[in-house]
């Protein structure tokens, strides 16, 4: 199954999100904010995040180079 680039980056903001949601859920719910689980989800978070960045930065570069070859066949 092939997914475009573009459903993957929605997928990892989705997962970068939720993550930061249960971040702040367990800092606010233990009163302890540099608590390992926390710390750990929000190292997901921003693991999540850059991945959905590079994956539409990934789009956006698929779509000059099929635009560059359109203009070279004419």
């Amino acid at each position: 199954m092939k997914l475009s680039p573009t459903i993957m980056g929605f997928f990892y903001l989705g997962l970068g999100s939720l993550f930061t949601y249960l971040a702040i859920q367990s800092a606010s719910s233990n009163g302890e904010m540099w608590s390992f689980y926390t710390i750990f989800l929000m190292v997901l978070a921003t693991v999540d995040f850059v991945y959905a960045i590079r994956f539409f930065v990934l789009r956006k570069r698929i779509t000059q180079l099929k635009k560059k070859d359109e203009n070279k066949k004419r």
